[in-house]
């Protein structure tokens, strides 16, 4: 019975955060003073932009590129809603302002390059907890 109203509950709980062709990554652990929070992957992608064009696509979808650690959940969480491809994060490289993170999702690398680099970008949203 327990079971049975869990598996419930997370039906409800999801159904009330989730909108339509959204898809729920997990809880990221707030770090340094900031809140917890839900994940959650937006619909649509956007391919061969670079890093500015990236953040305006996200935008523009409601949401922001994730950040690494971020980007680390949706890999282990959904990485079936990902091409074999590399997506900015909304990080930039803490040594150099040129370059921003990204993650690869076919072997599931973080790595950097200049911002001018073309690679694919999907925006999330957080719910706070």
């Amino acid at each position: 019975m327990k079971t049975t109203a869990t598996a419930a509950a997370k039906t409800a709980f999801l159904a009330s955060i989730l909108k339509a062709g959204e898809e729920y990554a997990g809880i990221i652990l707030g770090k340094n003073g900031d809140s917890d929070h839900h994940l959650i992957l937006l619909p649509g992608e956007a391919e061969s932009v670079n890093w500015n064009h990236a953040k305006e696509f996200a935008a523009k979808a409601g949401g922001e590129l994730p950040t690494c650690r971020e980007q680390s959940l949706l890999y282990v969480n959904l990485k079936e809603c990902f091409q074999e491809r590399a997506y900015w994060s909304g990080e930039q490289h803490a040594a150099n302002a040129d370059y921003a993170w990204y993650q690869l999702f076919y072997y599931g690398n973080q790595l950097y390059d200049t911002k001018n680099y073309s690679l694919r970008a999907r925006a999330v949203r957080r719910v706070a907890i």
